[in-house]
C-alpha cells in the first residue's frame, strides 16, 4: 500500500515516529510523508525552519515548496507536488490540516486530475461546534464531499463532523502516540533530592501551560482544602497565570510546597513525571454553549496523560473533551472545575496507596495497548485497509 501523508506537524522529527512504524508494518507499505520547504513556528517571524529530504527505505520525508508558512489552514504546496505525486502514485493521501485546509482541496483536485483513484482522508482535532460563511463553507462542503474516511483525534470531532453532514467512516485516534521507551518508570532520586522532594511527600503533578482553561486554580485550591497531607504539588511548564499561583499559595501559607519548573525539553519530561504520584489535568471548558460559533477551547486530548500512564502514574483529570475517553477506567475523573471533588479524588489517592498503584498499572497497560505508535500505527493501518478494500 503506498500512503502520502501531509502536514506541517512532521516537520518535527518526533512527531514521525508513528509514520515510521507503519512503513515497518507489513511489506509492501510504502510511506511518503509531505512536508513544507520552510515554516515559521507559531508565526515567530525571524524563525524560519528549512526542511531537508530524508529516505529510510519505505519511509521518506519529501519537502515540498509552499505558500503561507505559518497558517495551517492557508497552506498550500507549488508544482513539485505534481511531480511527486506522478512518481509515487499513492493509494490513500491523508492531509492533517482540518476539513476546511486549502492543501486537503488541493490534492483532492490533483487525485482526479492524475487519474490517482486514491482514497482521500483528512486529520482534525477541533471538537467545537462552528458556523461557516462563503467561501470557507464552500470549501469545507466540497472536502467533505469528497472524503472516503476522516481520522478525528477525538470523539467530539467526530460528533461535530457527522452533525456538519458527514456521513462517512471515522476513526477516533490521537494524531501522535506515546514513546515507550522514553516515557516509562524509573526512579528519580537525585532529581527528587535536587527538588527537595523526600519519600514522605506525596507528589501531585501538572505538565503543561500555566492558563486558566488548564484548571490549574482549581487544582490549587482542592490541594489548599487538605492541608494536613503531606502533599507537594510540582508544577512544569510556564504561563500567564505563574504569579496569581504564587500569589494564593503565599496566602494559604502553602508556598513552600509549590514547586515550578520551567518548560524543560521533551526528552526530560519523563524525568519530572516519574516523580509524580498522580498526575492530573484540571482542564476547563472555556466554549459558551449559546451559540454556534468556533469561540472557546475544550480539551482536545491530553498527550500528557498518556505519557504519565506509560510511566504508570496514576492519572486524575477533569471531564473535559476527550479526557474522560483518554482515562476510562483506568484513572480518576472529576466534574471540571469542582474543587471538593477534585479533592476527593487526591485524597483517594493519597490514602489508598494500593488503589494507586492498580490504577498505575492499569493506566500503563491501557497505554501500552492503545497509545504507543506501535498501536497506533496498527489501528491507522487497519483503518486504511477498510478504506481501500471498500
Amino acid at each position: 500500500m503506498k500512503i502520502l501523508v501531509a502536514s506541517h506537524s512532521y516537520i518535527v522529527d518526533l512527531n514521525c515516529e508513528k509514520l515510521r512504524t507503519l512503513a515497518q508494518l507489513e511489506p509492501g507499505i510504502e510511506v511518503t510523508v509531505v512536508v513544507p520547504k520552510t515554516w515559521r513556528p507559531g508565526g515567530v517571524q525571524n524563525k524560519v525552519i528549512a526542511t531537508q529530504y530524508r529516505d529510510e527505505g519505505n519511509f521518506k520525508i519529501v519537502p515540498v515548496s509552499n505558500f503561507s508558512q505559518n497558517h495551517q489552514g492557508l497552506l498550500t504546496f507549488g508544482t513539485d507536488l505534481i511531480t511527486l505525486f506522478q512518481q509515487f502514485r499513492p493509494q490513500l493521501i491523508q492531509v492533517e490540516q482540518g476539513s476546511r485546509g486549502l492543501a486537503y482541496t488541493q490534492m483532492i483536485v490533483l487525485n482526479q486530475l492524475l487519474g490517482l483513484k486514491a482514497k482521500n482522508i483528512f486529520f482534525t482535532w477541533w471538537n467545537l461546534p462552528y458556523e461557516l460563511k462563503f467561501p470557507v463553507a464552500l470549501l469545507e462542503k466540497y472536502n467533505l464531499n469528497h472524503s472516503h474516511g476522516i481520522i478525528s483525534g477525538n470523539q467530539d470531532g467526530a460528533n461535530v463532523l457527522q452533525q456538519r453532514g458527514y456521513q462517512g467512516p471515522i476513526k477516533v485516534m490521537p494524531q501522535l502516540g506515546v514513546d515507550e521507551n522514553l516515557f516509562t518508570p524509573q526512579v528519580q532520586p537525585e532529581l527528587a533530592a535536587k527538588l527537595g522532594i523526600t519519600s514522605e511527600d506525596f507528589v501531585v503533578g501538572f505538565v503543561g501551560r500555566f492558563v486558566a482553561e488548564k484548571g490549574l486554580l482549581t487544582l490549587l485550591k482542592a490541594l489548599i482544602t487538605i492541608p494536613n497531607k503531606p502533599w507537594k504539588l510540582l508544577l512544569l511548564g510556564r504561563g500567564e497565570l505563574q504569579e496569581e499561583l504564587i500569589k494564593i499559595a503565599t496566602e494559604n501559607n502553602v508556598k513552600e510546597r509549590v514547586i515550578f519548573i520551567e518548560s524543560v525539553p521533551h526528552n526530560a519530561v519523563a524525568s519530572y513525571i516519574n516523580l509524580m504520584n498522580t498526575l492530573v489535568l484540571p482542564s476547563e471548558t472555556t466554549y459558551k454553549f449559546k451559540t454556534l460559533t468556533a469561540v472557546g477551547w475544550k480539551e482536545q486530548f491530553g498527550h500528557v496523560l498518556i505519557e504519565a500512564m506509560a510511566c504508570r502514574v496514576p492519572v486524575i483529570g477533569s471531564n473535559s473533551g476527550e479526557i474522560p475517553h483518554v482515562i476510562g477506567d483506568t484513572g480518576l475523573v472529576f466534574p471540571e472545575g469542582d474543587v471538593q471533588a477534585l479533592a476527593n479524588c487526591l485524597l483517594q489517592l493519597i490514602e489508598k496507596p494500593d488503589f494507586a498503584q492498580s490504577l498505575g498499572e492499569m493506566g500503563y497497560q491501557k497505554a501500552m495497548t492503545k497509545y504507543t505508535n506501535k498501536a497506533l500505527a496498527k489501528q491507522q493501518f487497519e483503518f486504511y485497509q477498510e478504506l481501500v478494500n471498500s
